[in-house]
């Protein structure tokens, strides 16, 4: 027998070496054993900003499917609290698992979203997607944002026209003011009346329907706002403020002056007004209310000046006067001044310094004259009650009274 010499026995072990490699390698093709990818359908979720709103909300959050569907595609979910925690923020109505049948392309989150009546800062949280089955996920997380409304400013607008007094006259001396130019309402000479003024005197006096609460009254861009809303609240479907200056400012007699524009609508009743600092002795009507500017939203282009008087209850009297808009004029979209000059014996209403009526002991068929002594401011937004009655369809909310300033004037 031949034997094979170095230089062939080299070659036919290198032969032998590559067809080893080829029988337990890839030299037949390139697969490698595994299954070939699957094309599966992709499953996407998006952010979301909403609006907190004054009562609770179900928000939908939207998971679509793309791509051919042959079987089940399944995807847990689950919310991720932020800044936003459940359940005082937010509510997860759809948990667990999300099923898309062959052909469904979309399915829907349900979320509550909690409404409250605190102002405070955007928050936010998050919904994820995981474990996915007969799917991918190409987007895994939704980040949703909650913006805060309470502010109370939603579809605000400011008048720029209007009348505006000066800020002397002859022979007075600014005694008190408020722009209204500070951050926050001052409370040295504001207090917040809250409720419906039960028990002893619920509905005010006239069946109302408001609840008056401080996160009603706003100061924006050097203006008091107050803001009546169709909100449920502690009982009541309608929400509003009420402010007194009672035990921190009261005035005797002079000129004052309170630059305004109105809201509008029927069962909305804004009031600019006084009371006798003795109410708490006397009672009312005892103590004499003088109605420096009342409007009933049914008519927006009537204001009216009135005084209450009566030695009690049952002999309660009044005294009021309208005072019409100009043809072309208005009381919402533009500043008025409502005053009065208010003297010993005597009371003058006036718009933009125009009198329209004049109250002396004269006017009051016999019944005592309140009015020679201390009282005290209130500004207020009622909605509803025995006048001028409930709101309905036609009455849009928010609402809004709009005070620029108050001032007195003393002689």
């Amino acid at each position: 027998m031949q034997i094979m010499n170095s230089t062939t026995f080299k070659f036919f072990y290198a032969l032998l070496s590559i067809i080893a490699l080829c029988t337990f390698s890839s030299c037949k093709d390139d697969n490698d054993g595994s299954p070939a990818p699957l094309d599966l359908p992709v499953l996407q979720i998006s952010d979301v900003t909403v609006e907190e709103g004054d009562e609770d909300k179900i928000i939908e959050l939207e998971v679509t499917l793309t791509g051919e569907n042959t079987t089940n595609a399944i995807v847990t979910l689950s919310g991720i609290e932020g800044s936003a925690e459940t359940p005082d923020d937010y509510s997860m109505l759809t948990t667990g698992k999300l099923q898309f049948a062959p052909g469904e392309t979309t399915k829907l989150i349900s979320i509550r979203i909690k409404a409250d009546e605190g102002r405070e800062t955007t928050e936010s949280f998050e919904v994820k997607l995981y474990n996915p089955q007969n799917c991918k996920i190409e987007h895994d997380l939704s980040i949703i944002t909650i913006e805060d409304d309470d502010n109370n400013t939603g579809g605000l607008d400011i008048p720029s026209g209007g009348y505006t007094s000066p800020e002397s006259y002859p022979d007075y001396t600014l005694v008190w003011r408020d722009e209204f130019d500070a951050a926050a309402l001052n409370t040295a000479d504001w207090t917040y009346e809250i409720g419906n003024g039960c028990p002893n005197n619920c509905g005010w006096g006239n069946n109302e329907l408001e609840y008056y609460r401080e996160e009603n009254t706003s100061i924006i861009n050097g203006h008091l706002v107050i803001t009546a809303k169709k909100q449920s609240y502690n009982g009541y479907d309608y929400t509003s403020s009420r402010l007194i200056t009672k035990g921190k400012q009261q005035f005797k007699f002079g000129r004052i002056d309170i630059r305004a524009a109105l809201p509008e609508g029927q069962g909305i009743w804004p009031a600019m007004w006084m009371l006798g600092s003795n109410i708490d002795a006397v009672g009312w009507p005892a103590c004499g209310e003088i109605d420096i500017m009342e409007l009933t939203g049914d008519v927006p282009n009537r204001v009216v000046g009135t005084v209450h008087y009566g030695s009690d209850l049952a002999h309660h009297q009044y005294n009021s006067v309208s005072k019409f808009a100009a043809s072309g004029d208005s009381y919402q979209d533009k500043f008025h001044v409502y005053s009065i000059n208010w003297e010993n014996n005597k009371i003058e209403f006036l718009v933009d310094d125009e009198v329209f009526s004049t109250i002396t002991p004269a006017d009051l068929n016999g019944q005592p004259w309140p009015f020679n002594k201390f009282f005290f401011f209130i500004f207020n937004v009622a909605v509803g009650g025995n006048w001028p009655g409930a709101p309905d369809s036609s009455t849009k909310f928010p609402q809004y009274l709009i005070v620029d300033y108050v001032r007195v004037f003393q002689k």
